[in-house]
């Protein structure tokens, strides 16, 4: 259960309205790899996860605080809208500067938000609960909490640059930083799994029945590009993370089985036949003849 504190975790004020910017800080909020993402991905993870203590609790601790995240972008993007024109004229009459900021603002945060922030990208398109992840193998979602802390980390650096107003620069700041201490905490827990003897790959790397897939297939990279560039990659030889085998690389990767020959549908879905082919072949030689 959650206890609203009325503090934020960090200052949200900027020095001026900015509702050009205001668009654009939604993606860190409503887009893929938004704060509404994280926020709910870590804590569908920590609810779906069955190992009560540390693994938990790192779960839900952060994604708390990355619910705090989304209120501090929701009250920056709200302060940045304060005072902004509502129109074409109004924006016109106070300077040129104003009015190609008002032409860069999202309607919607008057129309729908009342001037306020929504739960959407910087395109206005809304927040999707299909971004997140909670498949209940923690390597697995710690694996890809790596990634998300790691295009959140981009897209806040990408947004410092778009921006002269110092106060949403310090926010953008702080906000870098906790995502660089999230980034290296996710990378820090898969470490303890594997020292927790928990989890070494996200589901069995090969199944034990079969030494010959293991051998053949599991630990060769297929090259399919002309020259062999990829061969200089660490991908292509030496020892393999898991450090259960080598490996090796293909440069001219062979099939295993023949072309796909598919056996005629039922006709009931009135799909095109193989038998169809053949039927349009013999009408065309029959009036030939």
């Amino acid at each position: 259960m959650f206890s609203h504190i009325k503090d934020l975790q960090f200052e949200a004020k900027p020095d001026g309205p900015d509702a050009a910017f205001a668009r654009r800080l939604q993606e860190i909020l409503g887009g893929k790899w938004g704060e509404m993402t994280v926020a709910n991905q870590y804590l569908y993870q920590g609810w779906n996860c069955r190992l009560p203590g540390k693994y938990k609790d790192l779960l839900l601790d952060v994604g708390t605080e990355e619910m705090g995240h989304v209120e501090m972008i929701a009250t920056m993007i709200t302060r940045l809208l304060e005072n902004a024109p509502l129109s074409l004229q109004e924006a016109a009459d106070d300077n040129p500067m104003v009015a190609a900021i008002y032409g860069g603002s999202n309607p919607a945060h008057f129309i729908h938000g009342g001037g306020g922030a929504l739960p959407t990208d910087s395109n206005g398109v809304p927040w999707n609960a299909a971004f997140i992840t909670a498949s209940g193998n923690l390597m697995a979602d710690f694996q890809l909490n790596v990634t998300a802390e790691a295009q959140g980390r981009l897209q806040v650096a990408r947004l410092f640059n778009m921006t002269d107003d110092p106060g949403v620069k310090q926010m953008l700041r702080f906000l870098l930083a906790r995502d660089t201490m999230h980034q290296n905490m996710w990378m820090a827990a898969i470490e303890q799994l594997k020292q927790d003897g928990l989890e070494e790959m996200p589901v069995p790397d090969a199944f034990t029945d079969s030494q010959e897939f293991t051998k053949e297939y599991s630990y060769t990279y297929l090259d399919f590009s002309p020259g062999q560039d990829a061969a200089e990659g660490r991908w292509a030889s030496g020892p393999t993370p898991d450090g259960k085998s080598e490996f090796t690389y293909d440069h001219s990767p062979r099939a295993h089985a023949p072309e796909p020959m598919l056996a005629p549908g039922d006709p009931r879905l009135y799909g095109t036949n193989p038998g169809m082919a053949q039927g349009v072949v013999n009408k065309v030689k029959s009036k030939v003849t």
